[in-house]
């Protein structure tokens, strides 16, 4: 038997989460589906769990869901708010089995249908709406959606629906997340660590990218007890294919730092241990939307008609070749996102929201951390239910309507144009 829906989401990381959340609580009939069994993606899956950024030149710039999951896993962990401060808003760890627990609170309460452990398998639009199949640990599903979100990170979804997309030939290396601790940093010899990790590169035993990003000895991965430290390159990861060579890519990164310290003095008894379930993925493939967002458009603050919501980071590229590559917004800036970049183009109800939007890779380096991925999530299911409310189409929706709404939903809208 096929299953209706108003609206499918596909990924619960901090786009899908927020976008599921949203739609449900407007009163559609919500599906979240979800590949890995936890909520949260990047924050929870991947370790990374200090969110940001959600305030700049002393203002909040984006709150809503994605804010009011966050406060709420802070306030019950006793653990500090972060305030406005110049120039931005500090990213404050979240408690991440407590931020889980409390999304899948939110999503239940909403009445969002949850499918964990389940990959799309097909998607195509007939007769006005999306036919689907589910992959399920028991096998295919068939389910129908007036409207579609992919939250994929990949954008899975839209590639398989055969919606224009653009996979990136060059990509931003993967990170494994781990720590490893039992060792006093105040008393290793720095010195001789470098003259041994450039001897073991030499030899072939480690790669540069192992211990940091750039192709240099880092200090900051003892300082920083391992975290969020190495790289996994020239893999795309957007199919299961590439995914699998960047999750064993991640673990043999791993074990060879794992050899290579316990032979080095004073790290003889230390420990690794994995801080997250997969490797996080940085970029691989985006949606072709009807506006693609530009580095400029990034980098002065480029305001839209069609705005629905902020975003606040450096450019940050990872290059495999040169490390990290940060470039600072200027005083004063806070780019926007337009709702166009979430369409893709010639589809019919169907959105992209989180790192699969469509931009250019400067601009992608920026949008796709974790807080603008919450607000335009949340953007998205705004969208997708007015639209199902009203019955229109994505592109029939008046933008102020939709603006209004979010505004009640107690998002934070950028000006227009």
């Amino acid at each position: 038997m096929c299953t209706t829906y108003d609206v499918a989401v596909f990924g619960a990381g901090p786009a899908g989460t927020c976008a599921a959340l949203q739609a449900a609580r407007l009163g559609m009939k919500t599906l979240l589906v979800e590949k890995n069994g936890i909520c949260g993606g990047t924050m929870t899956f991947c370790g990374i769990n200090y969110p940001g950024i959600f305030g700049a030149w002393g203002k909040q710039i984006i709150a809503g869901i994605g804010w009011e999951l966050l406060t709420a896993t802070w306030r019950e962990t006793n653990s500090p708010i972060p305030e406005n401060t110049l120039p931005y808003m500090p990213q404050v760890k979240v408690n991440k089995l407590v931020f889980a627990a409390l999304a899948d609170e939110a999503l239940q309460n909403a009445g969002v249908d949850i499918r964990f452990h389940t990959m799309p398998a097909s998607a195509r639009f007939e007769q006005g709406v999306w036919q689907m199949q589910l992959c399920e640990k028991d096998g295919l599903v068939p389910i129908s959606s007036r409207m579609v979100i992919d939250c994929s990170g990949d954008a899975n979804v839209a590639f398989m629906a055969g919606l224009p997309c653009v996979t990136r030939t060059e990509t931003q290396p993967g990170t494994l997340s781990m720590y490893f601790h039992n060792f006093d940093e105040t008393k290793l010899d720095f010195d001789l660590l470098e003259k041994r990790f450039n001897e073991a590169v030499e030899r072939g035993e480690l790669t540069p990218e192992d211990m940091g990003w750039a192709k240099k000895f880092n200090r900051g991965f003892f300082t920083g007890y391992g975290g969020n430290s190495n790289h996994i390159t020239g893999i795309n990861a957007a199919d299961s294919r590439g995914r699998t060579l960047m999750e064993i890519g991640g673990r043999q990164s791993v074990l060879r730092m794992y050899r290579f310290l316990k032979k080095c003095p004073g790290l003889e008894k230390a420990e690794f241990h994995l801080n997250s379930g997969e490797c996080g993925v940085r970029e691989t493939r985006v949606i072709k939307g009807e506006y693609t967002i530009t580095v400029e458009d990034y980098i002065t603050g480029k305001r839209y008609r069609d705005g629905i919501c902020n975003a606040f980071y450096p450019v940050d590229l990872h290059d495999a070749k040169t490390g990290l590559k940060q470039t600072a917004l200027a005083e004063g800036v806070v780019p926007s996102i337009p709702l166009r970049a979430l369409i893709p183009e010639g589809s019919v109800n169907f959105l992209a929201a989180g790192r699969c939007i469509s931009a250019d890779r400067l601009s992608l380096s920026g949008l796709r951390v974790q807080a603008p991925c919450m607000a335009m999530g949340q953007a998205a299911g705004c969208a997708a239910a007015l639209a199902c409310i009203q019955n229109k189409t994505i592109q029939q929706l008046a933008i102020p309507e939709l603006r209004q709404l979010l505004l009640q939903q107690k998002a934070i809208l950028p000006e227009t144009e």
